[in-house]
Protein backbone atom coordinates (compact mmCIF):
# COMPACT_ATOMS: atom_id res chain seq x y z
CA UNK A 1 0.00 0.00 0.00
CA UNK A 2 1.48 3.34 -0.97
CA UNK A 3 0.62 6.87 0.00
CA UNK A 4 1.61 9.93 -1.94
CA UNK A 5 1.41 13.56 -0.95
CA UNK A 6 0.78 15.95 -3.84
CA UNK A 7 2.22 19.37 -3.02
CA UNK A 8 3.56 22.42 -4.81
CA UNK A 9 6.99 22.04 -6.43
CA UNK A 10 8.68 24.06 -3.67
CA UNK A 11 7.59 21.66 -0.91
CA UNK A 12 8.71 18.20 0.16
CA UNK A 13 6.59 15.21 -0.80
CA UNK A 14 6.83 11.56 0.13
CA UNK A 15 5.74 8.15 -1.17
CA UNK A 16 5.75 5.25 1.34
CA UNK A 17 5.46 1.48 0.83
CA UNK A 18 5.63 -1.58 3.09
CA UNK A 19 7.41 -4.59 1.58
CA UNK A 20 8.93 -7.97 2.34
CA UNK A 21 12.35 -6.50 1.53
CA UNK A 22 13.85 -3.41 -0.06
CA UNK A 23 17.24 -1.82 -0.66
CA UNK A 24 18.78 1.35 -2.01
CA UNK A 25 21.62 1.00 -4.51
CA UNK A 26 23.02 3.64 -6.85
CA UNK A 27 20.29 6.06 -5.78
CA UNK A 28 17.53 3.67 -6.84
CA UNK A 29 14.95 1.85 -4.72
CA UNK A 30 14.53 -1.90 -5.29
CA UNK A 31 11.49 -3.51 -3.66
CA UNK A 32 10.56 -7.18 -3.20
CA UNK A 33 7.00 -8.05 -2.25
CA UNK A 34 5.90 -4.42 -2.05
CA UNK A 35 2.47 -3.04 -1.29
CA UNK A 36 1.78 -5.06 1.85
CA UNK A 37 -1.42 -4.06 3.67
CA UNK A 38 -1.60 -7.11 5.98
CA UNK A 39 1.25 -9.05 7.56
CA UNK A 40 1.28 -12.52 9.10
CA UNK A 41 0.87 -12.79 12.89
CA UNK A 42 4.43 -14.01 13.42
CA UNK A 43 7.77 -12.21 13.55
CA UNK A 44 9.06 -11.74 10.03
CA UNK A 45 11.37 -9.50 8.04
CA UNK A 46 9.69 -6.33 6.79
CA UNK A 47 10.93 -3.20 5.07
CA UNK A 48 9.48 0.27 5.13
CA UNK A 49 10.58 2.15 2.04
CA UNK A 50 9.94 5.76 1.20
CA UNK A 51 11.03 8.27 -1.38
CA UNK A 52 11.44 11.88 -0.33
CA UNK A 53 11.05 14.26 -3.25
CA UNK A 54 13.22 17.25 -2.44
CA UNK A 55 12.57 20.46 -4.37
CA UNK A 56 15.58 21.99 -6.14
CA UNK A 57 15.46 24.93 -3.74
CA UNK A 58 16.15 22.52 -0.83
CA UNK A 59 18.90 20.51 -2.54
CA UNK A 60 21.99 20.48 -0.35
CA UNK A 61 19.95 20.88 2.86
CA UNK A 62 20.28 18.18 5.50
CA UNK A 63 16.67 17.17 6.18
CA UNK A 64 16.17 15.10 9.35
CA UNK A 65 13.38 12.53 9.34
CA UNK A 66 11.64 10.51 12.05
CA UNK A 67 9.43 7.48 11.45
CA UNK A 68 7.41 6.02 14.31
CA UNK A 69 5.10 3.04 14.65
CA UNK A 70 1.70 3.83 16.18
CA UNK A 71 -1.05 1.50 17.40
CA UNK A 72 -4.78 1.80 16.60
CA UNK A 73 -5.17 4.45 19.32
CA UNK A 74 -2.35 6.50 17.73
CA UNK A 75 -0.04 5.73 20.65
CA UNK A 76 3.62 4.76 20.11
CA UNK A 77 4.26 1.02 19.93
CA UNK A 78 6.81 0.02 22.54
CA UNK A 79 9.62 -2.52 22.23
CA UNK A 80 10.29 -3.06 25.90
CA UNK A 81 10.69 0.41 27.41
CA UNK A 82 11.42 2.27 24.17
CA UNK A 83 9.14 3.30 21.33
CA UNK A 84 9.59 1.77 17.87
CA UNK A 85 11.09 4.83 16.23
CA UNK A 86 13.74 5.24 13.54
CA UNK A 87 15.39 8.47 12.46
CA UNK A 88 17.90 9.62 9.92
CA UNK A 89 18.65 12.34 7.44
CA UNK A 90 18.22 12.86 3.72
CA UNK A 91 20.55 15.08 1.73
CA UNK A 92 20.95 15.61 -1.98
CA UNK A 93 23.18 17.77 -4.09
CA UNK A 94 22.25 19.81 -7.15
CA UNK A 95 23.28 17.63 -10.11
CA UNK A 96 24.65 19.56 -13.05
CA UNK A 97 22.16 19.72 -15.90
CA UNK A 98 19.22 18.78 -13.68
CA UNK A 99 16.11 20.89 -14.48
CA UNK A 100 15.47 23.24 -11.56
CA UNK A 101 11.72 22.64 -11.87
CA UNK A 102 12.14 18.90 -11.25
CA UNK A 103 12.42 17.59 -7.65
CA UNK A 104 15.22 15.24 -6.62
CA UNK A 105 14.23 11.79 -5.34
CA UNK A 106 15.94 10.41 -2.25
CA UNK A 107 15.03 6.77 -1.48
CA UNK A 108 15.24 5.46 2.11
CA UNK A 109 14.78 1.92 3.44
CA UNK A 110 14.26 0.81 7.02
CA UNK A 111 14.52 -2.97 7.47
CA UNK A 112 13.22 -4.95 10.44
CA UNK A 113 13.76 -8.58 11.42
CA UNK A 114 10.72 -8.62 13.69
CA UNK A 115 8.43 -6.03 15.23
CA UNK A 116 6.35 -6.22 18.43
CA UNK A 117 3.06 -6.70 16.55
CA UNK A 118 -0.11 -8.32 17.90
CA UNK A 119 -2.31 -10.64 15.84
CA UNK A 120 -5.50 -8.92 14.66
CA UNK A 121 -4.22 -5.41 15.42
CA UNK A 122 -3.83 -2.39 13.16
CA UNK A 123 -0.82 -0.09 13.05
CA UNK A 124 0.38 3.01 11.25
CA UNK A 125 3.85 4.19 10.28
CA UNK A 126 3.99 7.99 10.62
CA UNK A 127 6.81 9.94 8.99
CA UNK A 128 7.94 13.49 9.55
CA UNK A 129 10.64 15.21 7.50
CA UNK A 130 12.38 18.39 8.62
CA UNK A 131 9.84 18.77 11.44
CA UNK A 132 6.88 18.60 9.04
CA UNK A 133 4.35 15.79 8.72
CA UNK A 134 1.40 15.31 6.43
CA UNK A 135 -1.58 12.97 6.74
CA UNK A 136 -0.45 11.40 3.46
CA UNK A 137 2.89 10.51 5.10
CA UNK A 138 1.22 7.79 7.14
CA UNK A 139 1.08 4.15 6.10
CA UNK A 140 -1.52 1.97 7.85
CA UNK A 141 -1.35 -1.82 7.87
CA UNK A 142 -2.94 -4.73 9.73
CA UNK A 143 -1.75 -7.96 11.27
CA UNK A 144 -3.75 -11.07 10.35
CA UNK A 145 -5.62 -12.82 13.15
CA UNK A 146 -3.91 -15.76 14.80
CA UNK A 147 -5.12 -18.98 13.13
CA UNK A 148 -6.93 -21.37 15.46
CA UNK A 149 -4.76 -24.07 17.02
CA UNK A 150 -5.21 -27.47 15.37
CA UNK A 151 -6.65 -30.18 17.52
Amino acid sequence: MANESLQPADELSVTMILADAAQVADGKLSVLGGGIAMVAPKPQPLALAFIVRVPWSRAGDALPWVCELLDAERMPVMAGDVPVLVNGEVTTGQPQGWPESQPLNVPVVISFNGLPLQAGATYTWRLSVDGFSDDAWQLPFSVAPQPPASA
